[in-house]
């Protein structure tokens, strides 16, 4: 009787962090511009700069579009040089060892969505994690799975926006909201990575949303 109570109040205690966490992602979603919002968002293009290292600074565009279209440019000596994308079937990116952009077979395109949005359609599975302190921020944790992937992201306990996403080989630190239509964004992104050869810090001055983009906006 007393493993069969056990077993029902732990059911019980993971519904419950399971509803936490949705309820947290949920709240995210609205508060940022609410899931209608975000699903009519079709296309998106940042322009700022990017910090490379201590001094390197370039400026730089990313081109996305519905559902995994991307394009990095960015501006070395006045001349626009693609460095990374994917046109929706080929994926490509600069080989820095011989300085020209090549195609990979293997690249993975990313979904325009993030991951929590329709997370559960997407067949991941949410934990809340508790809270943890980021500077002087206090967060809620929540764990998305999906098969062998694993994400934690970092929700600010008061304004519920993504401060900071853990990835496999990359975390990722968001700030400097604002309003962009009706939708908020982050205008700084850094990024940090194990092996520490790929981290930047993203200075954002504009973003538009929904634009038509040309064509050939995504080929190489």
């Amino acid at each position: 009787m007393k493993k069969l109570l056990l077993a029902f109040i732990l059911l019980c205690y993971q519904i419950c962090l399971a509803q936490t966490a949705k309820e947290i992602i949920d709240k995210n979603i609205e508060l940022s511009g609410g899931l209608t919002n975000w699903k009519l968002l079709n296309s998106v293009l940042l322009q700022g700069k990017v910090i490379l290292g201590v001094k390197d600074e370039y400026p730089i565009k990313i081109f996305q579009q519905r559902p995994n279209l991307t394009k990095t440019v960015i501006t070395i000596g006045g001349k626009d040089t693609a460095i990374e994308g994917f046109d929706g079937t080929k994926g490509y990116a600069m080989n820095y060892a011989t300085n020209k952009i090549q195609e990979y077979a293997a690249y993975i395109p990313e979904s325009f969505d993030n991951d929590f949005i329709d997370w559960e359609n997407k067949g991941f599975e949410a934990k809340y994690l508790g809270k943890e302190k980021l500077g002087n921020i206090y967060c809620h944790k929540v764990e998305l799975t999906k098969n062998v992937n694993k994400n934690i992201y970092y929700f600010d306990t008061r304004s519920y926006m993504l401060l900071r996403e853990i990835k496999k080989e990359e975390t990722l630190n968001y700030s400097e909201y604002r309003k962009v239509g009706n939708l908020s964004m982050p205008f700084r992104i850094e990024s940090s990575s194990t092996k520490k050869d790929g981290d930047y810090v993203m200075l954002l001055n504009r973003i538009d949303t929904n634009k038509v983009f040309p064509a050939n906006t995504f080929k190489f």
